[in-house]
């Protein structure tokens, strides 16, 4: 080959060399991205997307087992509907105690309150003398919340983040009360609470701690 050939020839070549070498870097970059993560976002978004339906399910119900264990009194409950979508799940609960106009904040309070204590983001409070809510938000992406609806019934309900679909079974978790098998809609609160059904100002009789509003 020429001289002259080979002058021409040598920038084609380098050129060429450069540029795989910068695919492979930049391949090498991304690879890294998907794999690592590198934020706390990153790694909400793997566990979400190894997760399926039976298991974000079970971990709503702990969700849901957690903030009424920190309701104080007690509240008597049933489980809800579950129900799913095109990649999540939700499971419900309703409370059976008669909980009055007058208690119905304090209700949401201490619902808020753990939340918050459980780093939780606040993402909505409603508060409506009638129908007054609380919606939280955790980490990883499950919505909860608390909300009073016809006759002053409370309800809360855990959503999913979208999550791979599964199965899901009917929770595992007893409920506290009759478990109203079969029956929907759920009957109104029946259940009365010498704290809860009263008014505000008026000391409770459970015996248990922190029953003032």
């Amino acid at each position: 080959m020429r001289g002259t050939e080979v002058g021409r020839l040598f920038p084609v070549v380098t050129a060429a060399l450069v540029l795989a070498l910068a695919l492979a870097l930049s391949a090498c970059g991304s690879e890294e991205g998907v794999s690592g993560g590198g934020s706390v976002q990153g790694a909400e978004s793997g566990e979400r997307g190894r997760m399926d339906m039976q298991e974000a399910a079970a971990r709503s119900d702990a969700m849901l087992d957690a903030v009424l264990g920190a309701i104080d009194p007690d509240v008597q409950w049933a489980h809800g509907p579950t129900t799913t979508r095109a990649c999540g799940v939700t499971r419900r609960r309703a409370v059976m105690t008669v909980i009055s106009a007058d208690r119905r904040q304090t209700f949401l309070d201490r619902a808020e309150a753990f939340w918050r204590k459980s780093d939780y983001r606040i993402k909505a409070v409603n508060k409506d003398d009638v129908f007054p809510a609380v919606y939280a938000v955790t980490k990883a992406g499950f919505g909860v919340s608390v909300s009073f609806r016809g006759k002053g019934q409370a309800f809360l309900e855990a959503d999913s983040p979208c999550v791979k679909e599964s199965k899901v079974a009917p929770p595992a978790t007893e409920p506290n009360g009759p478990a109203y098998e079969g029956v929907y809609p759920l009957p109104r609160p029946a259940v009365r609470s010498d704290f809860w059904s009263g008014k505000s100002g008026k000391s409770g009789k459970s015996g248990k701690s922190g029953e003032g509003s």
